[in-house]
């Protein structure tokens, strides 16, 4: 076997190697949950596993994959890398998908899909072909996150401290004995100079300090409480054994478990 012949045979058997390593789970729901189902290797019609235009949710386990919206790979594609991806809303493929390929891992696709949110570490999400029971939940608890510091700028007058003021003192109680100088006459005159000497300098420095006062900005801030939970703390029994899970959306009456293990299921 000459070396051309070597290289090609090796690179197919990667090839065949990561296409058997490869692995996508589609749901019927949003946020991989409902009915699943799990594929290994190339599906050109969905429709014959039952699972036709019926895929809201997928997790790419291993390898990259492409799914099309028509049969036979045609029609609108897109590349999947290994993760999470809650929703195909956004990519225009929820519903849609009909066909599904293991491809060659590549650094990069024209038509790859955006970044899944996550690696694929899901140990609630439902297994193909899993028994699942519903059991009662127990309670509910909304845990709530810590409050947030909120703040503003508003404009404020300031007024500094009043200080004596030799320049309005001295112009005040001038004015001041001149006119409690014009009043009376004899002793009363002297009393009413030196009366007015003495309120003229008060009112003198108060008008002095009147000018001490300005504007600046201040920032205010208080803590508000968060309403929005942050998770939601279910408890539930089954067969005997309290568990306890902690949901990103509220239950309802009920939670979907494995009916063996009691673990809960989204």
């Amino acid at each position: 076997m000459n070396k051309t012949i070597r290289i090609a045979v090796a690179a197919a058997a990667m090839g065949m190697t990561a296409h058997a390593f490869a692995q996508i789970t589609f749901y019927e729901g949003d946020g991989l949950r409902g009915r699943a189902f799990t594929a290994n290797s190339q599906v050109r019609d969905l429709s014959r596993n039952g699972f036709n235009d019926r895929a809201s949710s997928v997790v790419v386990d291993r390898g990259q994959w492409e799914v099309c919206e028509d049969a036979n790979f045609r029609g609108q594609c897109m590349v999947l890398r290994r993760g999470s991806y809650e929703s195909l809303s956004g990519m225009g493929l929820n519903n849609r998908i009909s066909s599904v390929r293991p491809v060659k891992l590549r650094d990069r696709y024209d038509n790859e899909a955006p970044p899944p949110i996550a690696q694929p570490s899901y140990e609630w999400r439902r297994r193909p072909s899993e028994r699942i029971v519903q059991v009662p939940v127990d309670s509910v608890r909304a845990v709530v996150g810590t409050p947030e510091q909120r703040c503003w700028v508003e404009r404020q007058q300031v007024q500094e401290p009043s200080r004596p003021n030799a320049g309005g003192v001295i112009a005040g109680a001038l004015i001041g004995g001149i006119l409690g100088h014009q009043v009376g006459g004899g002793t009363g005159r002297d009393v009413a100079t030196a009366g007015g000497a003495i309120a003229g300098a008060a009112i003198g420095n108060n008008v002095a300090n009147q000018n001490n006062s300005y504007s600046r900005d201040v920032r205010r801030c208080e803590n508000i409480a968060n309403q929005t939970p942050e998770y939601w703390d279910v408890t539930y029994n089954y067969r005997g054994v309290n568990h306890r899970v902690q949901m990103s959306t509220p239950p309802g009456n009920t939670i979907a478990v494995n009916s063996k293990t009691g673990e809960p299921r989204m």
